[in-house]
């Protein structure tokens, strides 16, 4: 089920950090570390870290290898400093931050001129859908909230990013859960 699931979603970040020649990677929202340890092995960037909120999440990623740099942080308070890195990836974790904007920023923040974000997540097509989720997740006590393809671009416009693609990835549920890559480029 998670090759089925996830794979797709790696499988086109993988290809985007290529076409890019990104060389210092930092994956925002890592959890256990499956896409880190898949762009260790693929890509053998020069510098590449995982962040993620919980230490029980980075405590598993960090016993798969010490070859990344494990932390613990807050996607709107990156550990990391100005520019040092290429290209940020955020998969399958946006909807947790509890304020886009915020993490948006310091995405642009961390990264090099001609850096790329990558953000993969389920992309409702309408805004009701994303209400709806949204309303759902408060109710279960587990907040989240998946933006429409539009609202996150327009947020990464605000954030300071050009849209550099979108590309829909097809997956197991791919017609109830339709994910989309977004790039943004900061100039």
């Amino acid at each position: 089920m998670q090759a089925a699931v996830y794979r797709p979603v790696h499988e086109a970040v993988l290809r985007e950090l290529r076409s890019s020649n990104a060389r210092r990677i930092l994956d925002v929202g890592c959890g256990t570390g499956n896409l880190t340890m898949r762009m260790l092995e693929a890509l053998r960037p020069e510098l590449l870290a995982g962040c993620d909120f919980s230490a029980g999440m980075v405590e598993q990623a960090a016993a798969k290898t010490r070859a990344v740099g494990w932390v613990q942080g807050d996607a709107l308070r990156l550990p990391v400093r100005d520019g040092a890195v290429d290209a940020v990836v955020s998969t399958e974790s946006f909807h947790w931050f509890p304020d886009h904007n915020a993490a948006l920023a310091e995405f642009h923040r961390v990264l090099g001129p001609g850096g790329r974000v990558l953000v993969a997540l389920i992309n409702p097509r309408i805004h009701l859908t994303s209400r709806a989720a949204h309303a759902a997740s408060r109710v279960v006590g587990e907040p989240a909230y998946w933006p429409t393809r539009d609202e996150l671009e327009a947020r990464l416009a605000r954030a300071g990013f050009r849209i550099g693609r979108r590309r829909r990835i097809l997956r197991a549920a791919g017609l109830l859960l339709p994910t989309v890559l977004t790039v943004g480029v900061r100039d």
